[in-house]
């Protein structure tokens, strides 16, 4: 984020520049939530980009010949490039500015889905498929630091969960919407779509949105301009030199595990256990998939509500909603097809990404502003090693020797490490918030 700072003016004059600008109450209360409303519109244009290309894969594999490891290509190279750059993106974010870096990330990814409903072949839908991950990259983190810049802390679990669970819901919507538009129209307009919703909202962005809007919002008193320490930035090292960040970062990656394998492998497990066909298995798993997006933001909610008074109650409600997955999901798991299997899932489904809010919420709490979306990018890098990429995986090595019903039972026991962590987190919290403020310059006299 640019800001400047200038010479301290005369005693009774500083208050005056600053209420000429000053936003009315009214204002102050409507910007915040238009701010959200646009970051997640962006974020469902995300997902809807990236996951337009599942409901495309009939069309290409015949169209072009594909094999399914190269169709499974074009979707890791997101994946890829999300995992590779999203730290560095998000670090240059809050140097050169969020507003301008998120605009310039949502029309590179929406150019480059654009490109994919021009791409004559394999070589240039990989590439251009790489542009999508380079442009996505950093989005999530830096997106979730714009909105919670304008918010006070006492809504961060509820706003961080209603954040990420556009993901899931982006991903319905990309493959649901790719899927109708490409029967009706060819699979060429599915990713025009997406392309050309990702623009207009891109330019909305642009238009409603500006550094000196949020600095005049900003929830943050450091990051108000005219108040001690506007301007100062808190070294990138300090991402890492705090324990209790740390606790949350692993917190957060290993609950993400479980909602990874479940997004990931619910319609393999509805096919293989239940008997159904692909196509109405893949619909079954669509409302497991909701049930984790609704879920992160239902325990965002509550999150706040236990945490109004005391922060640290969010540590425990995060600790709670890992315990109500991981014994929904191994009874569950464990005992025969029907519908009490179906019900237990769907309450651990529900749960399973619950923590999500409150993790956030806490790296949200105990970086400094200057530095947020950096560590929110940390954050999503954890997640995406740790959880995204490493649960689905682990479940197929299991389901190769055990079975997939049996590695699905087994795999909710990395809620222990996430309990493990949690626990630790909420001990250092304290130390935590000193080590903060510790790091505010004194103003000058």
């Amino acid at each position: 984020m640019e800001l400047h700072t200038t010479a301290a003016p005369a005693p009774g004059l500083a208050a005056a520049p600053v209420a000429a600008h000053a936003p009315t109450p009214a204002a102050r209360r409507r910007y915040p939530w238009l701010v959200f409303a646009l970051a997640f519109g962006l974020l469902l244009a995300d997902y809807m980009s990236r996951q337009v290309l599942s409901a495309d894969f009939p069309f290409l594999k015949t169209e072009w010949a594909l094999s399914d490891s190269r169709l499974a290509s074009l979707t890791s190279v997101v994946a890829l490039m999300v995992g590779i750059l999203t730290l560095p993106l998000s670090i240059l974010a809050d140097r050169w500015g969020r507003v301008r870096s998120l605009v310039l990330m949502a029309v590179l990814w929406s150019a480059a889905t654009l490109l994919c409903a021009l791409a004559t072949g394999y070589g240039q839908m990989l590439g251009a498929r790489f542009l999508v991950g380079v442009g996505e990259a950093a989005y999530g983190s830096v997106g979730i630091a714009v909105v919670l810049s304008v918010f006070a802390p006492r809504g961060h679990a509820a706003l961080s969960g209603a954040f990420m669970a556009g993901g899931s819901f982006g991903s319905v919507l990309g493959v649901g919407l790719g899927g109708v538009i490409a029967v009706h129209l060819g699979w060429r307009w599915s990713f025009a779509a997406m392309a050309i919703a990702g623009l207009i909202l891109a330019a909305a962005f642009r238009a409603l949105v500006t550094e000196a809007k949020l600095a005049q919002h900003a929830a943050d008193q450091d990051h108000r301009p005219g108040q001690p320490g506007h301007g100062y930035r808190a070294p990138v090292s300090t991402l890492f030199t705090n324990p209790a960040v740390l606790c949350a970062y692993v917190g957060s990656a290993l609950q993400i595990f479980t909602a990874a394998i479940l997004l990931a492998w619910m319609p393999s497990f509805i096919n293989r256990s239940y008997g159904l066909p692909p196509d109405r298995a893949g619909a079954v798993a669509a409302v497991f998939s909701l049930l984790v997006g609704t879920g992160m933001i239902v325990c965002g909610v509550i999150t706040d509500r236990v945490g109004r008074r005391d922060l640290t109650r969010k540590w425990s409600a995060a600790m709670v909603f890992c315990v109500i997955s991981l014994l929904c999901l191994c009874v569950g798991f464990g005992i025969g097809t029907g519908p009490a299997q179906l019900a237990l899932i769907g309450i651990g489904a529900f749960f399973s990404g619950g923590s999500s809010g409150p993790t956030a919420a806490m790296v949200a709490n105990l970086t400094h502003p200057s530095v947020r979306a950096s560590a929110l990018g940390t954050l999503t890098l954890a997640n995406s090693l740790l959880g995204l990429a490493l649960g689905p995986f682990v479940v197929g090595v299991l389901a190769d020797h055990l079975g997939l019903a049996e590695a699905l039972r087994l795999a909710p026991l990395t809620y222990l490490g996430a309990l493990a962590a949690l626990m630790l987190g909420k001990r250092a919290y304290p130390a935590g918030l000193r080590r903060l403020a510790a790091l505010e310059p004194s103003p000058s006299l």
